[in-house]
């Protein structure tokens, strides 16, 4: 998967609450994903804006660190 390909997936389905590569500090509730030097990561904050214990993954490429970010991201949207 793209950047452009998960922006797109986002749009269509209307998916909130999400940091898009450090776009703003960490708000409660929600999915990031970042670069860290060589690694891609995705995590969850909890409703006090923390990331969540055991919610970080880490990726040596970004289309799979993608993947797992919008899957999150729709089982985010079921939540909330």
């Amino acid at each position: 998967m793209t950047q452009q390909e998960a922006k797109e997936i986002i749009e269509q389905e209307k998916l909130k609450r999400y940091n898009w590569f450090n776009e703003h500090p960490q708000r409660e509730n929600e999915v990031g994903i970042r670069v860290d030097g060589d690694q891609w990561i995705v995590y969850v904050t909890d409703e006090r804006a923390s990331v969540v214990t055991g919610s970080i993954t880490k990726f040596n490429n970004e289309s799979d660190a993608l993947e797992n970010f919008i899957k999150r991201l729709r089982l985010e949207k079921i939540l909330f």
